[in-house]
């Protein structure tokens, strides 16, 4: 269902006074990070940074972030312009103009050496100014990027600007409308234009299809010095969701692909297999007897993406590219069946480099079973009343708004009391929930797609190993986390110490250090009791609170040689030397701590749980444990007045067998219902057990 670009900017709006709200955050602290994620999951730019720089007075100048590519050597600055209102304002071109002149300020100060040293050392400002100073030689092109929740007249889109010491500077403008077009499209991709007579002229293609198949498929030689232009033009948005990751999680360009290009360029067709592209829709002509590619729309490169960076690399290194020519092939796929066939051939394209392992498909058994988790099974209501709600997971982007807009008021209103906004967790957010446990807060401080990266690299191999560890024992233990970090930025914010900045690397780096200190003791964080409380109790808060402020005296204070603090926060150095902190940990908080010999009987426990959940088991389970077990259960149940309506009911089904049978559905329901009641107290055990 499309959405008005009206209603979008007013949920839009809504969603970030609901995070803020919900996590303690200011307005623009949130519209920064949602805006970039939306941003960086098409990549606009790679792993932004929040680091905030308003300059004094009239001084006009004010950034609010960066991205530095460490492959190309491309800096970008964003900024912020945020109206605290729903409704839609327009921003005129010479506010435009205005407001993109802040940051240059801040690049050209930045360079002064008597200005950033007036500037507070422990402040972003002065971090990431130092991190502009320090890396000038070597950057090459700087893009100045306004986001915006006010509507612009027209598109602006890598706009040059001029040179600063010749370097090229570029502008990119994202508005409310620029926005809301990337999430109608798909929830991921804008569309991307390409008209190849503005980038050396058609290319030559040899149809490979049969006349009357419904497919369209082409092969082409492209010239290198093309393929790096339009690379430079459109960057990783050209890349397919999976290749980006796959990139990220591989690292630094090809150094085969780059001594090749280096040395033996004429050689590189031969030594190179090429690139697979997919595209929405071509403009392919009949001349002189030859088939001439002249447009493409939405281009995706679903193989070949360590290639195209390399020469683009290559490229912007003034290499001579006039002997590389890189073999191309191009399927057309319709919008309708896009998101369905890219990353099948996106898989099966790169097969020999395990990417479907690297990457993680939204459509892996992983993601898909924690999504049903998310959607059936009701946490507990921290209030005591009859209230249920659920974590809703999102395994694809966009999926809570989908849900969301297919309803009737009516009954939008009750999937919003059901699945409450602040309860969404992306897989961006799942990564980071579970790596800081996993003792890896630099790779969290990475940025979420970097960091998504490497959990899903880890979390495919543990699939694979054993797909019975991802069980609902470990679905509560992994939302109890995702209350634990969520809590642990309101603790933050509300302490006297904080005066703002690096947040989000703190409470990475508190996480991660509790898990280190936790697991030495051999003692474990008694996650299925923050997931009854939803909440982490007064003893943990207080013990996260502690570590806090001691991880970010260790955060402001890099070692010799790093000044930007976020920059230090993604380094291993960083980690351990907090690793090796002494934190004297509250005494209440050790007290609440359970057995690491008792976790892991948990985890056994969910492991069988698994087993016995999947498809009809579950149903198996509950008829066999008959009428009068369910019958006792629901009786306890009412004696201890923890049942719902909608318990009782399912109970009520239950008690009737054989006469009735529950439905699969149901029978999950009332196994969930049963280890809930075990948690209280409740002696009843299933046959077998």
């Amino acid at each position: 269902m499309t959405t008005s670009l009206t209603d979008f900017a007013h949920e839009f709006f809504q969603d970030i006074v609901t995070q803020a709200d919900a996590a303690g955050h200011f307005l623009e602290d949130v519209f920064f990070d949602v805006f970039c994620d939306h941003l960086g999951q098409v990549g606009e730019f790679e792993a932004p940074d929040r680091a905030l720089y308003l300059g004094p007075g009239t001084s006009g100048i004010h950034v609010d972030g960066y991205s530095l590519d460490d492959n190309f050597d491309a800096l970008s600055l964003i900024v912020s312009d945020f109206i605290q209102s729903p409704d839609i304002a327009r921003l005129t071109g010479s506010e435009m103009n205005a407001i993109l002149e802040r940051p240059a300020r801040f690049l050209r100060r930045s360079l002064d050496a008597k200005w950033r040293n007036s500037l507070e050392e422990t402040s972003p400002g002065f971090g990431l100014a130092d991190l502009v100073a320090g890396r000038w030689g070597h950057i090459q092109k700087v893009r100045l990027i306004l986001i915006s929740n006010r509507e612009l007249s027209e598109r602006v889109d890598g706009r040059k600007a001029g040179e600063i010491d010749g370097k090229e500077i570029t502008y990119n403008v994202w508005d409310i409308r620029r926005l809301h077009r990337l999430v109608e499209a798909g929830h991921g991709r804008e569309d991307i234009e390409i008209d190849l007579r503005h980038f050396g002229g058609p290319l030559t293609v040899l149809p490979a299809h049969l006349r009357d198949d419904g497919h369209e498929s082409f092969l082409a030689v492209v010239p290198g010095a093309v393929l790096a232009r339009i690379y430079d033009r459109w960057g990783a948005r050209l890349l397919e969701q999976n290749v980006r990751v796959f990139l990220q999680a591989r690292g630094n360009v090809n150094k085969g692909i780059r001594n090749t290009l280096q040395r033996e360029p004429s050689m590189f067709f031969h030594y190179n297999n090429g690139i697979t592209c997919t595209a929405e829709e071509l403009d392919v002509v009949n001349t002189g007897g030859r088939k001439e590619l002249r447009r493409l729309r939405n281009l995706q490169i679903v193989n070949g993406g360590q290639t195209t960076a390399s020469i683009h690399q290559a490229w912007f290194g003034k290499a001579n590219l006039s002997d590389v020519f890189v073999q191309m092939k191009l399927s057309v796929v319709e919008p309708e069946r896009a998101e369905e066939i890219v990353p099948k051939i996106s898989e099966f394209a790169n097969s020999q480099n395990r990417i479907n392992a690297a990457d993680f498909f939204a459509n892996h058994p992983f993601h898909v079973r924690v999504e049903d988790f998310s959607r059936r099974i009701f946490a507990p209501s921290p209030d005591g009343t009859f209230t249920e709600s659920k974590w809703f997971y999102e395994r694809a982007r966009g999926q809570y708004a989908d849900a969301r807009s297919r309803l009737t008021p009516a009954a939008r209103k009750k999937f919003d009391i059901e699945n409450p906004r602040r309860q969404l967790i992306t897989k961006t957010d799942l990564a980071k929930f579970l790596n800081v446990w996993s003792e890896l807060p630099h790779k969290v401080s990475l940025g979420a797609q970097k960091n998504f990266a490497h959990f899903s690299q880890l979390t495919g191999e543990a699939w694979e190993r054993n797909s019975n560890d991802y069980n609902e024992a470990w679905y509560r233990e992994t939302v109890a986390k995702a209350i634990m970090f969520k809590s642990t930025e309101r603790i933050v914010t509300d302490q006297e110490w904080y005066e703002g900045g690096y947040r989000a690397n703190i409470v990475a780096y508190a996480l991660a250090k509790m898990a280190c200190d936790v697991a030495r003791m051999k003692r474990a964080v008694d996650f299925q009791a923050v997931w009854r409380r939803q909440s982490p109790g007064s003893a943990i808060a207080t013990a996260l609170a502690c570590v806090a402020e001691k991880v970010h005296a260790v955060l402001i204070q890099p070692q010799p040689g790093i000044s930007n603090v976020t920059e230090w926060a993604k380094q291993q150095a960083c980690w351990n030397r907090v690793r090796e902190l002494n934190v004297t940990w509250p005494a209440r908080f050790l007290d609440e701590l359970i057995l690491l010999e008792e976790e892991q009987s948990k985890k056994r426990t969910g492991r069988k749980d698994q087993q016995m959940l999947d498809g009809i088991e579950a149903q198996k389970t509950v008829v066999d444990a008959g009428a009068k077990f369910w019958s006792d259960t629901l009786l306890w149940g009412k004696e201890h007045r923890l049942l719902s309506p909608k318990d009782a009911g399912v109970l009520d089904v239950a008690r009737r067998i054989p006469d009735r049978v529950p439905t699969s559905a149901q029978s999950r329901r009332l196994l969930d219902l049963l280890r809930r009641f075990q948690d209280e107290g409740y002696d009843g055990e299933l046959r077998g057990s």
